[in-house]
């Protein structure tokens, strides 16, 4: 009997599936889904459609889905960026199709209620938010970039889309030092170790799987532990961390609640009585 496709990246119930699965799975009926973006800052992805259902992953302003059912407050959508399958609330959503054109580029910053630092933030924004921009100003010197909502950001803590943050993910992945530790969290205020690598990877240019296994069974390919150099993963059982250097990692991880740098050697023997060895290295 062959395994039924991965939850998290295929949107297939008994009584509706994603047309793309028409074939691979039996369901009563079968969608395309309609397109919708994400307004909200960041937009919980859930298993279920239930509040108390724990975080898969994240959604950020901007991001574009398919929707494929909505009932009693729910959307179940499917993510355009890493096609991550899921429930979040309809109110998350927006039907509007403007095209982003450009992403915020920085772990963290403020969208103003107009172009001027010294007025009201309105509201925060992730690195990893795409932008629709509809006007620019400059106020004793600064840029800003306005939203369609009338709200301005810093014009330098955003790039146009297309554009990246260089090449190196790794500088990229050091940014978020002691940035808080979120079980599914996928942003600059909150994240876990497999959205530490896709999202320093993302402002690269680069792809990656969301979780940690996907990247372990994928992303790029094996090397053996004595090659380990800047860039390469260490993968546990559940967990991923970044080569800083040939020996020192960057990882978010549930021991110090944060995004933290450790020595390699140190982090195998505490990580150890939990999670046993490394069960590979890969080289992105």
């Amino acid at each position: 009997m062959n395994a039924l496709p991965d939850r998290r990246l295929n949107a297939y119930r008994p009584d509706l599936a994603d047309e793309a699965l028409r074939g691979t799975v039996t369901a009563d009926r079968y969608v395309t889904g309609t397109p919708a973006r994400v307004v909200l800052p960041i937009a919980a992805l859930r298993p279920r459609p239930e509040s108390s259902a724990g975080i898969d992953t994240e959604l950020l302003f901007g991001e574009v889905v398919r929707v494929l059912d909505r009932a009693e407050g729910w959307a179940w959508v499917k993510s355009d960026f890493d096609g991550y399958v899921g429930y979040l609330p309809d109110t998350a959503l927006d039907a509007g199709n403007a095209a982003a054109t450009h992403v915020v580029a920085v772990p963290r910053t403020f969208a103003y209620s107009g172009p001027d630092l010294k007025t009201p933030a309105a509201f925060a924004l992730s690195i990893g938010s795409r932008l629709t921009i509809i006007g620019e100003s400059e106020t004793r010197g600064t840029r800003y970039l306005t939203l369609a909502g009338g709200q301005s950001l810093v014009a330098g803590h955003c790039l146009a889309i297309g554009e990246t943050a260089g090449d190196d993910y790794v500088a990229i992945a050091s940014r978020f030092l002691e940035t808080p530790y979120l079980w599914g969290g996928r942003s600059g205020f909150g994240l876990d170790c497999s959205a530490l690598v896709q999202l320093s990877m993302m402002m690269t240019g680069r792809t990656a799987p969301r979780d940690s296994d996907m990247q372990a069974a994928g992303l790029g390919t094996p090397i053996e532990r004595d090659a380990l150099r800047r860039g390469d993963l260490v993968f546990w059982k559940g967990h991923v961390a970044i080569m800083e250097d040939e020996k020192t990692i960057l990882h978010a991880n549930g021991h110090t609640m944060s995004v933290a740098r450790e020595g390699l050697d140190a982090a195998i023997e505490r990580i150890g009585w939990l999670y046993q060895q490394p069960t590979g290295y890969r080289r992105p």
